[in-house]
């Protein structure tokens, strides 16, 4: 038998499909968070990286289902973040655009003086 750093049961259940859903999702980040992703998996005993020039490469199958659940967690928390970060944006373009667009104080302050 193959001795790994990871017992039976944690040795990775998840399908294929959910890996490669993972993975696109990963090359998908930009690359802070790639870095991220690549940092919490190099923690990670009985997790092989090779590197070549066109980047790292880690074979998903062999990792267990624990670092799958953390890297779950972590592409989630990229996601609400992300999320949020565009709630805020919208917000800042929609403040900018009623009070300090030009047209819109022009507007505003003729309705002020006619009242």
């Amino acid at each position: 038998m193959n001795e790994s750093a990871y017992s039976e049961e944690d040795i990775n259940d998840v399908s294929i499909e959910e890996l490669n859903i993972i993975r696109e999702k990963i090359e998908a980040m930009p690359k802070y968070n790639q870095i991220e992703v690549l940092r919490l998996l190099s923690k990670c005993k009985g997790i092989t990286l090779n590197e070549n020039k066109y980047g790292i490469h880690i074979n998903l199958t062999d990792i267990s289902k624990s670092v799958v659940e953390n890297l779950k967690i972590y592409l989630n928390y990229v996601n609400v973040q992300e999320v949020n970060l565009n709630e805020v944006e919208m917000q800042k373009e929609q403040f900018k655009n009623i009070y300090f667009a030009k047209d819109n104080k022009d507007i505003h302050g003729k309705m002020n003086k006619n009242d």
